[in-house]
């Protein structure tokens, strides 16, 4: 009798092993269902900021000389971009920049003698932020003008930039969310099953390229600033669950 009720209590805690063993796997089963996708969006626009900078110098022996000189080339190259029609406020000029020039002279062994000095060079830079590009990139280019007025300025490329890129990425973080959506739907579909809930999303890299460009893509994300028409990307890292 007693055998026999022993018999009966290891037959029950067999049973219930097994069903505690079964639900654990079918738990950790379940649990292991799931998508991981990657969504991507694209989206063209056009830059709405222009920055463009010149840069000038003099040079003379005497430091007061030439601190003059760059200061009536300033008024003349504000007076000049008035009358192109730019705002003060739209124009940047930098400090004065002072450095002394020197030169080495050597003898017929090539060994340093002497040192002279050649004077003060003083140099000085305007920058333009604007949101009338046409104009400015007109001014960059026509800006060599002023060497008629003795002023030799160098003007730098312009670089275009967008002031709404929050918004911009906030609308293609939804594209790219969509996209992984989708993508996932139709892989739950091909496997026989249906999407669970949305259990995880990652940001990637956001890239700002040249449109129709052939940059390359970087790790921590490109920042074109040469184009003036772009193309925004961003991805975004899903991961569904199963049902």
């Amino acid at each position: 009798m007693k055998n026999a009720l022993n018999a009966i209590i290891i037959g029950i805690a067999i049973v219930l092993f097994a069903l505690i063993a079964g639900a654990a796997f079918k738990y950790k089963y379940r649990t292991a269902d799931k998508i991981t996708v990657t969504g991507l969006a694209e989206k063209d626009f056009v830059s709405d900021l222009i920055v463009w900078t010149g840069n000038y110098s003099r040079t003379n022996m005497d430091l007061k000389t030439a601190y003059a000189a760059l200061k009536e080339d300033e008024h003349n190259i504000r007076a000049y971009l008035r009358t192109k029609g730019l705002a003060d406020a739209e124009l940047v000029f930098s400090s004065v920049d002072i450095n002394k020039d020197f030169s080495n002279k050597s003898d017929e062994n090539g060994r340093i003698v002497s040192t002279v000095f050649n004077g003060y060079v003083l140099k000085q830079t305007v920058k333009v932020e604007s949101k009338n590009i046409e104009k400015v990139e007109g001014i960059s280019r026509e800006i060599t003008e002023l060497i008629e007025q003795g002023i030799e300025i160098n003007s730098s490329a312009p670089a275009y930039f967008y002031s709404r890129l929050s918004e911009l990425k906030i609308d293609l973080l939804a594209k790219a969310s969509a996209d992984a959506k989708s993508r996932a739907e139709s892989i739950a579909k091909n496997a026989g099953s249906s999407l669970g809930s949305l259990k995880n999303a990652n940001m990637g890299v956001f890239q700002i390229t040249g449109k129709n460009s052939n940059e390359d893509y970087s790790y921590g994300g490109a920042f074109n600033t040469s184009s003036k028409n772009k193309t925004a990307s961003i991805t975004l890292k899903t991961e569904y669950a199963v049902d």
